[in-house]
């Protein structure tokens, strides 16, 4: 084995060590700003130096079907409380159209047969909340990277935004949003998923259609997601930290695993 390999892998449990201290340390110091800082500015050396380590293209780890969990625990909303919504799926969703939009030259509004009908991949991944629980399923759908290429993306787009239907927080109508840089939009396991172990979509994974961004934490992986916005930046955006859970907990955007 070579040094370089030797280093490598003690680098990568050095900062992966470097980051759970880190966000034990937020923890108890109840997100002061001066540690929130710090965090944020560790999340971005985690994120190069991960990019670094690993090709653009290095896809996260498939499974066998015998592999598949039999029962795959859904992560936050298992429904959505909007009459357009139900309307929506009381039919099927063949009414349903994707919109994408943002800083693209050609706009997108797209069913699922549209979708079913562009590049797709199926694929058998780990799903890993940061709830620390992990669980394996079957996803098919419509590959994202080709999508974008579809719509024409303008050279100021830097993050991919996906809007959805849950609203996370009733009280103050927040729904659930999401977003990722277009290393991984482009990434050639990241899909619109409409399927899952064979089956359409169930409500409680998120209906009619999720994200798949196999290399980060579930919480990234955005459910009942409607509408998809290129944009050049972040921060006019509800928090200004790319997602709820960013926006709301402090939870890393960038949540590579």
């Amino acid at each position: 084995m070579s040094g370089f390999s030797i280093n490598r892998r003690w680098f990568g449990r050095a900062l992966a060590g470097a980051g759970a201290a880190a966000l034990s340390a937020c923890d108890r110091l109840n997100q002061s700003k001066p540690v929130k800082r710090v965090v944020y500015s560790a999340e971005g050396l985690t994120r190069r130096v991960q990019r670094l380590i690993l090709s653009p293209g290095q896809l996260a780890p498939e499974y066998q079907p015998s592999d598949i969990s039999p029962l795959f625990r859904p992560n936050g909303s298992i429904g959505v409380d909007d009459d357009g919504y139900r309307a929506l799926a009381a039919g099927g969703f063949e009414d349903f159209k994707l919109e994408v939009g943002g800083l693209v030259e050609r706009p997108l509004s797209l069913s699922l047969a549209d979708l079913r009908a562009r590049q797709t991949r199926t694929q058998i991944t780990r799903h890993d909340c940061v709830e620390g629980w992990s669980c394996i399923a079957k996803w098919k759908g419509a590959l994202l990277g080709p999508l974008l290429q579809e719509a024409g993306l303008k050279p100021a787009a830097k993050f991919i935004v996906f809007y959805c239907a849950d609203l996370i927080d009733p009280a103050v109508g927040a729904q659930y949003y999401e977003s990722i840089g277009l290393s991984d939009a482009f990434h050639p396991q990241t899909l619109l998923a409409y399927e899952m172990n064979d089956q359409p979509l169930p409500t409680a994974h998120g209906a009619p259609l999720r994200l798949r961004v196999e290399r980060q934490l579930g919480y990234k992986q955005a459910k009942y997601v409607m509408r998809i916005a290129a944009v050049e930046s972040l921060a006019p955006i509800r928090g200004g930290k790319g997602g709820y859970w960013e926006d709301s907990t402090g939870y890393e955007w960038y949540a590579g695993i």
